[in-house]
């Protein structure tokens, strides 16, 4: 073999590892989030595990909850989807919480507890839950310790957009680490994986 046929073949290895890399990599200054990324490296609950409990303050478009916090373990019998979100008021986020509001009893119904986690603070939660007419409660995760948990925590404070369905006897059910905001596929996922839960599957 010929050093130039070398070379050749080296460049040809490395070229998708490198172009993978570059997909990777957001845009910044752009909602890089409803889009799917290439690659994701989470730490977070797999199916079937037990899904780890919290608590957080949430608000709704009515106002704030006040002293009365959000906690998973307390919903224990229901179905549960906690839908992680990078942040109020931006364009993806704003075409996802839009879609579950107008189409939320085709895609959940009324046994099953929706829940938005972001980083924002109960203000702006109440704001953005009153401009979509949002029927569920959005939760304030400032310091993304509970995003953590659930490996969906991405950088500069933001969340990543997941959604995990917690089944009824508080078990991860299912998983979407790169929720598409624009997919229709993807709401259609969550729609099956929903009703499988309510059943039992």
């Amino acid at each position: 073999m010929t050093l130039r046929t070398l070379k050749a073949a080296t460049v040809r290895s490395a070229f998708p590892l490198l172009i993978s890399l570059a997909m990777a990599v957001p845009l910044h200054g752009q909602d890089s989030t409803i889009g799917r990324p290439a690659a994701i490296l989470v730490d977070g609950p797999r199916e079937g595990e037990m899904a780890p409990d919290f608590s957080l303050p949430w608000a709704t478009k009515d106002g704030v909850g006040g002293e009365d916090w959000f906690s998973l373990s307390a919903q224990r019998g229901k179905v549960v989807v906690l839908a992680f979100y990078p942040k109020d008021f931006t364009p993806g986020c704003t075409a996802e919480m839009r879609t579950f509001s107008e189409q939320y009893a085709d895609l959940f119904g009324e046994e099953v507890v929706v829940v938005g986690l972001s980083a924002d603070s109960l203000e702006t939660h109440v704001r953005f839950a009153e401009s979509l007419g949002l029927p569920f409660r959005l939760l304030s995760d400032p310091d993304q310790k509970v995003s953590r948990k659930y490996g969906s925590a991405g950088e500069k404070g933001y969340n990543r957009r997941t959604i995990y369905v917690i089944d009824k006897k508080g078990r991860v059910a299912y998983t979407d680490l790169r929720f598409g905001a624009l997919d229709p596929k993807a709401y259609r996922n969550l729609r099956a994986a929903v009703q499988d839960a309510r059943r039992g599957r």
